[in-house]
């Protein structure tokens, strides 16, 4: 039987780190992030200096490289067709149903990153806390139901973002709405998947603290990648909030700022994905 995990933490019901002494001896130390997207695990042997080490077989590795390869390419062009729609809003380049039309396509990728971001928790190698430091392969799933990870709860609301904002960008091919009903069809759901992608950038930033304080812990890579994407969704907040119709004018609180907000935000998706790509086992 193996041993038990030395020190688990996290922050309130969620385990991001635990440490346990392998058979082999010395420490193992499995992190969440590290684990589901570089299959890696942290070992340390006295007299020998700390290291992360592979501890996930071949096929979970193929898996992790081809699944972190796909979301990042859909972020990074549904960053750059999100800041193009905005662009031709802002300029006046095209009509409303040219900038509709090049928002919906870059939601799909949004939404194919969102479904494959859950796939990458869906199906990352899970560990072994009393074994050697190895982490276990899982046949593949397309869905799971795992609200008590945060991995996986932060994928979930993502993705649940992704499809709420699919709403809002089919709405927005509709022609003679009355200012109430753009509020309701168009604004309402670009304002709740705005908070659902804040919501899961928070969930993403409790996976990579654990139980210290922000600034107790080095800015590595994955802190700056959840950065960068929640700069992205705040900024989509802001835009959000200043596209609200006023229905005494029947014109945008600030149509600038929803431009320019998309827009920003966007390319911060779009930086997030590429800092992706060096973010892989």
């Amino acid at each position: 039987m193996g041993q038990p995990a030395q020190r688990a933490e996290g922050t309130g019901p969620f385990t991001t780190r635990l440490t346990w002494h392998p058979p082999g001896g010395g420490t193992a130390v499995w992190e969440s992030r590290a684990a589901r997207r570089r299959g890696l695990i942290a070992r340390h042997r006295p007299g020998e200096p700390d290291r992360l080490c592979t501890g996930a077989d071949e096929v979970a590795l193929a898996r992790l490289r081809r699944l972190n390869a796909i979301a990042a390419t859909a972020f990074v062009l549904g960053g750059a067709l999100f800041a193009a729609g905005a662009a031709v809003a802002q300029l006046g380049d095209g009509d409303a149903t040219t900038c509709a039309t090049i928002y919906f396509v870059g939601g799909l990728f949004f939404t194919t990153g969102g479904y494959v971001s859950l796939l990458q928790v869906v199906n990352a190698p899970r560990h072994d806390p009393g074994g050697d430091g190895r982490l276990l392969t899982r046949r593949w799933r397309w869905w799971s139901y795992e609200p008590t990870r945060v991995d996986w709860l932060g994928a979930f609301v993502l993705f649940a973002g992704t499809l709420v904002f699919g709403v809002n960008l089919l709405d927005s091919f509709l022609t003679g709405l009355t200012t109430q009903q753009v509020n309701r069809l168009i604004w309402t759901p670009d304002v709740i998947g705005c908070v659902l992608f804040l919501i899961a950038g928070h969930l993403g930033f409790l996976e990579i603290r654990h139980d210290r304080p922000p600034s107790g812990r080095r800015r590595g890579l994955g802190w700056w990648i959840v950065a960068v994407n929640q700069l992205g969704s705040v900024l989509f907040m802001v835009s959000a909030l200043a596209a609200y119709t006023r229905p005494a004018t029947g014109s945008m609180v600030n149509a600038d700022i929803a431009n320019w907000g998309t827009l920003t935000g966007a390319l911060c998706f779009s930086v997030g994905g590429v800092l992706q790509y060096a973010e892989r086992p």
